[in-house]
Order: C-alpha cells, then sequence, then structure tokens
C-alpha cells in the first residue's frame, strides 16, 4: 500500500499550496539523484515525493484523494513516475525555478506540433440549413519548397554542433549539482546552419496563402467549429502539423427565428379566420406548405410541422417548423362591421349557458394579453 502523500511530504492534511510547495522543494533537493548517485534508495524516495507533489498541486486531485485516497485517483490518468527523467520532464518548470535548471541534459531539438490556426467564417442562413462548401484562403506557413524544411542551401546541409556535440546542452557544475544550460554556439538546437536556405533564410517555412475547400454541415449553427486536422502551421524538427479551426457566425433570418433545431414562424390572422377556420400557406426552407388553422384557434396557440426544421447534424432526422399563431383584433371598423358585431354579442349572450363568454370579449381579452 503506498504511503500517505501528506505524509511523505511531511505536512498536515489542511496544509496550503505554497507550504505544499516548499515541502516538495526540500524533498527534491535533499534526494536529488545528481545529490546521491547509484543510491536506489533515495531514487525512490525522489519519485514518491514526485508523486505525492502530483497529486497533491492539483486542486481536484487533492480533493478526489481527500475523499477516496489512493484509490479515487485510479480514473484520472495518473499512474506514478517511472524513473526520474520522468520527473524532470513533467517538472521542469519546478526544476527551473527551484534550482534553476531544467534537470537533465537532452539530445538535441525535441519535435514541436506546429501552431493551430482560426479562421471566422460567415454563413448565411439558407447556406448553414442545407449545408455548402466554401473555398477559404488561409494564409499560413508551409515547409520551404526550396530546402524541404531543412533550413539550408541546397546542395547542402546543417552540421552538427562541434560545442555540444548535438546534445543542445552543456553541462556545468555548481557545488555537487550538475547544470545544464542551452548551448551558446547553436542555441540549444543542437546543429549548426553554415550555408542558410535563400528563400526561407534559414528558418525551413515560408508564409503563403493556400485555398482550402471547407464542406459546412446542414443545420450547423451559429459558434460550431469545424476542425481541419493537420491543416495549421507545419511542425518543427519532425513534430506534427497544427489544426486549423473554423469558426461559423451563422446570420439571422429574415423570416424564420431559431430555437436549437427547430424552426419558428409567426403568422397573424383575423379573429374571424381564427373563429371559422382557414387555410393559410406557411413558408418552409424547401417552399410553401399549406397549413389548417382549425375552428375556435386561440391567440398564441403553436401549431407544429414536424420534420420541416433544420437537419441534425450527424443524423438523417429534422427539427420541425413551429408555427405560432397571433389573433389580430381590426382597427377603423366601419359601421356595418361594428353593427354586425355588437348583433354577434348579443347573440353570442342569448346561449342557455351563461358561464360562455362571448366571441367579442374573447378576442379583446386575448389582444389585451
Amino acid at each position: 500500500m503506498p504511503r500517505d502523500y501528506y505524509e511523505v511530504l511531511g505536512v498536515a492534511r489542511d496544509a496550503d499550496d505554497e507550504t505544499i510547495k516548499k515541502a516538495y522543494r526540500q524533498q527534491a533537493f535533499q534526494f536529488h539523484p545528481d545529490r546521491n548517485p547509484d543510491d536506489p534508495e533515495a531514487e525512490s524516495k525522489f519519485k514518491e515525493a514526485a508523486e505525492a507533489y502530483e497529486v497533491l498541486r492539483n486542486p481536484e486531485n487533492r480533493a478526489r484523494y481527500d475523499r477516496f485516497g489512493h484509490e479515487g485517483l485510479g480514473g484520472n490518468g495518473f499512474g506514478g513516475f517511472g524513473t526520474t527523467d520522468d520527473v524532470f520532464s513533467a517538472f521542469s518548470d519546478i526544476f527551473g525555478e527551484f534550482f534553476g535548471f531544467s534537470g537533465r541534459a537532452s539530445r538535441g531539438p525535441r519535435p514541436q506540433a506546429g501552431n493551430d490556426l482560426r479562421y471566422d467564417l460567415n454563413v448565411s442562413f439558407r447556406d448553414a440549413a442545407r449545408g455548402t462548401e466554401v473555398t477559404l484562403k488561409i494564409p499560413k506557413n508551409v515547409q520551404c519548397h526550396v530546402c524541404n524544411g531543412s533550413g539550408a542551401e541546397p546542395g547542402t546541409s546543417a552540421e552538427t554542433c562541434r560545442h555540444c556535440g548535438g546534445s543542445g546542452q552543456v553541462v556545468q557544475s555548481q557545488g555537487f549539482f550538475r547544470i545544464a544550460v542551452s548551448c551558446p554556439s547553436c542555441r540549444g538546437e543542437g546543429r549548426v546552419i553554415a550555408t542558410p536556405c535563400k528563400e526561407c533564410r534559414g528558418r525551413g517555412i515560408t508564409r503563403q496563402t493556400r485555398e482550402l475547400k471547407v464542406r459546412v454541415p446542414a443545420g450547423v449553427d451559429d459558434g460550431s467549429r469545424l476542425r481541419l486536422r493537420g491543416e495549421g502551421d507545419p511542425g518543427l524538427y519532425g513534430g506534427p502539423p497544427g489544426d486549423l479551426y473554423v469558426i461559423l457566425h451563422v446570420e439571422a433570418d429574415k423570416i424564420f427565428e431559431r430555437q436549437g433545431q427547430d424552426l419558428i414562424y409567426r403568422q397573424d390572422i383575423t379573429f374571424v379566420q381564427a373563429a371559422l377556420g382557414h387555410k393559410i400557406e406557411v413558408p418552409t426552407l424547401d417552399g410553401d406548405e399549406t397549413m389548417e388553422i382549425p375552428k375556435g384557434t386561440q391567440s398564441g396557440e403553436v401549431f407544429s410541422l414536424r420534420g420541416l426544421g433544420l437537419p441534425i447534424p450527424g443524423s438523417t432526422r429534422k427539427g420541425d417548423l413551429l408555427v405560432h399563431v397571433t389573433v389580430v383584433t381590426p382597427r377603423g371598423l366601419t359601421k356595418k362591421q361594428e353593427e354586425l358585431l355588437r348583433e354577434f354579442e348579443e347573440l353570442d349572450e342569448q346561449k342557455p349557458m351563461k358561464k360562455v363568454k362571448s366571441f367579442f370579449r374573447k378576442a379583446k381579452e386575448a389582444m389585451g394579453n
């Protein structure tokens, strides 16, 4: 059973972050491999202290550990450190802060992934609804076509730095520590380009504008993000290229409102149409559709036309078209119209059921609401 992490660092369970950091610094200093060469026990304690600090310095991991112990860390992807080099790699910033160096010397520059790029694309509502293909012009770094990314003039090649032997670092001694610093001759590259490429000036990359075709899926919403793998800046020293992220900005539509994958259409009708029923033409993404307004429709009712909304990305299904009906009270009635309405009101009030409100009052109340 692993030892308690608080016990390993010699701190109380309510210790703050600074106290934990200070305790780990003391442990790392005491059991550092360069101070304890060929000492398996010191190496074990060095890795154990690093494991304890790795967990306790992270608020989420620490809370999980406080509640469930070592078993609570099983699903967070951390399984300790196999070697001291793993410790130096994980805490290069910490060792730089504590001791003024990063740990151990490395052999030459490490592969570096290229930078990710972002492109903001404006899309009309109808194009976003149906899906479309657009051609983007992306200014980006690309591998130099003259030197093929080597940075050296064709016919020449980079040479191994003689000062550091290609490691990119030189080792200096300070007391019992061996301190690795960047090589001053090659600036940590591990190689020297005697004859730089004239096209890219030794950088291995040039700036170009590339055209890319991008498929915008049907039904995408404003703020959606498309990821184009490998279309970012090229990597360095054999590293993978970055990705291109296309951020979609969907313009508002003049006819429809959007509610997820449902479309909202607002339709005004007269109170006569609402009372007697009526057929109306409703616009959809694929043309007009006839819809029946049933007798006795109330203002504010919503009718759903199934499957006439927006496509659901990654699915064959679609949202619905929601028709919001508003009963409009007429203005500027003629004398004849007023007489007919009053006659209707009188006939309505003569019904046996006194609790039934007149249609005229219902219409006025609905408009008031």
